[in-house]
């Protein structure tokens, strides 16, 4: 049977068509894996990340271990499953997520570690100056007490950030030798459990004068306790949460300053680099991101 010129003409348009969306590039899928999405901090992240996805066509999985490394590995195994392109992995215990980035490394997916450094075959870290974080803050905290006095550590969980925010601190309290640190406890990066992990710090080191704490959500919980004891004692924190600058522009607040980190450029530094890496780039193994001090002064010209 012979077909009718115009016949010949759409079925044309249709193979073309069907073969045009068959060369089409399929659009990356990004896996996001966060420690946590209950924290400002996070939240921050998060909505950056989802912002600059969207600019590029991208589909973008993210997922909240709540601080569960099994969930984390569990969540990331997931998503492999799914198909993703990239791992943006912001790890709740660097050690325990090492067999979930070794799982993504051999399926050929881009890893990029956030914020918080992971272990295992990653492409790359992007994360903030963490040591410098706790250094300049207790050295303001050292400053603001007279540089003697007890202080008192409010800890957090076992990931890297951490223990270069606490060991940055210890430095910095090495330089001034009339400056003990009578306690160190974990308040777990929490406000419910931060607020009472200070209650019992102040019941049991009276003499103190100020507290380091690692982050501004267990800060916050930290400074409710000093406000409620009555005490004298000056309170530092990492961070720069909006509900902290809030509370260090408080006059005469017990909160004097935080290290402030910028959660919206790790994030989009470290997209950034695992696309390089995807499209073939050489990439660094690691990318630090500058902190900034911000005491009263500096908060009010200060936001994420």
């Amino acid at each position: 049977m012979k077909m009718l010129p115009k016949t010949l003409c759409l079925l044309a348009l249709s193979i073309s068509t069907v073969a045009l969306a068959d060369t089409q590039p399929a659009p990356l899928r990004i896996g996001a894996s966060f420690q946590e999405i209950n924290n400002p901090y996070f939240v921050t992240m998060k909505d950056a990340l989802q912002e600059a996805a969207a600019t590029i066509g991208a589909q973008l999985i993210i997922t909240d271990a709540r601080h569960d490394v099994s969930k984390q590995v569990s969540d990331v195994e997931d998503m492999l499953q799914k198909g993703i392109d990239i791992l943006l992995i912001n790890p709740t215990d660097s050690v325990g997520v090492q067999s979930a980035v070794k799982s993504a490394h051999a399926a050929g997916v881009v890893v990029v570690a956030v914020d918080a450094q992971a272990d295992g075959p990653l492409d790359s870290f992007v994360g903030s100056k963490n040591f410098d974080a706790g250094f300049q803050a207790c050295e303001y905290l050292a400053k603001n007490i007279g540089d003697k006095g007890n202080i008192a550590i409010l800890d957090g969980i076992a990931v890297v950030p951490i223990l270069e925010r606490v060991r940055g601190c210890k430095e910095a309290v090495a330089k001034h030798p009339e400056i003990k640190i009578v306690s160190i406890q974990n308040g777990k990066q929490e406000r419910d459990q931060a607020l009472t992990v200070t209650e019992n710090m102040l019941q049991a080191q009276p003499t103190l004068k100020g507290i380091f704490s690692v982050n501004d959500n267990g800060s916050l919980g930290a400074l409710s306790a000093i406000e409620a004891s009555g005490m004298d004692v000056k309170l530092v924190s990492v961070d720069g949460a909006p509900e902290a600058i809030k509370a260090i522009l408080k006059p005469g607040s017990k909160f004097i300053a935080t290290s402030a980190q910028y959660p919206r450029d790790q994030i989009r530094l470290a997209l950034g680099i695992a696309l390089a890496k995807k499209w073939g780039s050489q990439v660094p193994a690691t990318i630090p991101v500058d902190i900034a001090l911000i005491d009263q002064a500096k908060a009010k010209d200060f936001s994420w």
